[in-house]
């Protein structure tokens, strides 16, 4: 723990003066909410990575998608294995990831990496779910050893993408303790990424309670508040940045965010200020997200009698279309975070390079507009349509095959497709296409 500060002191980075006062003093899992809004910026010791996807599930206007430091530290490829192989060959190396006695270490990262490599290209779940509980119950003896650190985050990714494949309402319970004793616990900083990932999956699909959804977005929210410090991972980009992004996909499962507006807006705005273009990314969508939510459809037995800055003008140029009205409003000091985000939408900088620059000006200057007019989702524009008289609106679509196209119009379908992506890869398409639960979430 004093390592990991002393590092990111050493790093060169600016750390917040909240941030240096903790290096004095202990610190704790907030207990509340208003405790887990507690102030600072996240810096990382490693710039973060990108590169772009195959051609088929790419969105359509260029976006690249932030490589997974998870899969590269892993060296993970996509699986060349025949059609008719691939089954029997999951088969074996489900028999050898259960019969732990009769393995070793590298045997077991080897059966887990293959494993890994199958269940991204193919949908396994008739070949996985007769052995479903010892199969999970495998990588929990693999997660909580902690042999080596590749055999866990493996195992990690593994029971992610089981949980994908074959959605249990009991899964929650029997990998929840696991995964928090890992995030809090570990001292693999990868291995706590890859748990912050997993226990996004698991709540997400494994039949977490309301309640339990909202523990888990309550812990989320301290990581991020603390810059990680709360679990031992001090000013860590990498972690700070996974509890973002898993916070804003359990979000999207919610339809009523006031409650949660106050501090999770504090948090995220805070990041904001990070000096790592992933963590300000993903709180930027989470305030997006927040204020896309801050608008519901007029209900057919309401009266629209509000002022007229509680009605989006986009319904003005969509007459036909569903009247949104606004419920609540998302942040008080809505003029300085506008001013903030406007800064980041046009930041001019030495430090980052020309693909971080040209990411953050293009999220942001969408975060930007979905602030101002919250009914607009990603990749918005005003321009109109000379043939339909109508503005383009988001131009933002995912190409399945040669013939299919997904919108992606609001920023909680981003923010799935965002974390359906980080799970499945290059074998996205491929489930959207056989798998009801990817389907289903991106409807």
């Amino acid at each position: 723990m004093h390592d990991l500060r002393r590092q990111a002191l050493e790093s060169g980075k600016t750390v917040s003066k909240k941030a240096q006062a903790r290096l004095s003093r202990p610190t704790s899992r907030a207990a509340s909410r208003t405790n887990s809004a507690a102030n600072s910026r996240a810096n990382s010791r490693a710039p973060s990575r990108q590169g772009s996807d195959d051609e088929e599930g790419d969105v359509s206007d260029g976006t690249t998608w932030s490589m997974n430091s998870i899969d590269e530290f892993l060296g993970l490829e996509e699986s060349d294995l025949p059609t008719e192989a691939w089954a029997t060959e999951l088969g074996d190396r489900i028999d050898q990831i259960i019969d732990r006695k009769r393995s070793s270490v590298q045997g077991r990262e080897e059966s887990l990496a293959i494993y890994v490599r199958i269940l991204t290209a193919q949908y396994a779940r008739e070949e996985i779910h007769h052995k479903l509980g010892q199969i999970v119950s495998a990588f929990l003896k693999s997660i909580k050893a902690e042999t080596s650190e590749k055999e866990t985050v493996l195992a990690l990714k593994a029971l992610v993408l089981t949980i994908v494949t074959d959605p249990s309402d009991t899964i929650y319970d029997a990998v929840l303790q696991p995964l928090k004793r890992t995030i809090s616990d570990s001292e693999s900083l990868l291995s706590k990424t890859a748990a912050i990932h997993a226990l996004g999956a698991a709540a997400f699909f494994g039949g977490a309670s309301d309640d339990e959804m909202d523990e888990i977005m309550v812990l989320l929210l301290d990581i991020v508040s603390s810059d990680g410090h709360s679990v031992s991972a001090g000013d860590n980009a990498s972690v700070v940045t996974a509890a973002l992004e898993e916070w804003g996909f359990l979000a999207t499962q919610l339809e009523d965010l006031e409650e949660a507006s106050e501090d999770a807006m504090e948090a995220f705005v805070e990041q904001l200020d990070s000096s790592e273009p992933s963590v300000q990314i993903a709180a930027g969508e989470n305030i997006a997200l927040m204020y896309e939510k801050s608008y519901t459809e007029l209900e057919a037995d309401e009266e629209f009698s509000s002022p007229e800055e509680d009605s989006d003008p986009e319904d003005d140029a969509l007459p036909d279309g569903p009247k949104m009205v606004k419920r609540y409003t998302p942040y008080r000091r809505e003029d300085q975070l506008k001013r903030n985000l406007s800064s980041l939408a046009n930041l001019s900088t030495r430090r980052l390079s020309k693909k971080d620059k040209k990411s953050l000006h293009t999220n942001f200057a969408d975060i930007l507009n979905s602030v101002e007019n919250p009914t607009r989702g990603p990749r918005y524009q005003n321009a109109v349509n000379q043939e339909t008289g109508k503005r383009y609106g988001s131009r933002m679509t995912v190409r399945i095959h040669r013939t299919g196209v997904m919108r992606i119009d609001r920023w909680w379908k981003l923010l799935r497709l965002k974390a359906l992506r980080r799970a499945l890869q290059g074998g996205f398409v491929a489930h959207y296409e056989s798998n009801a639960v990817v389907f289903e979430c991106l409807p």
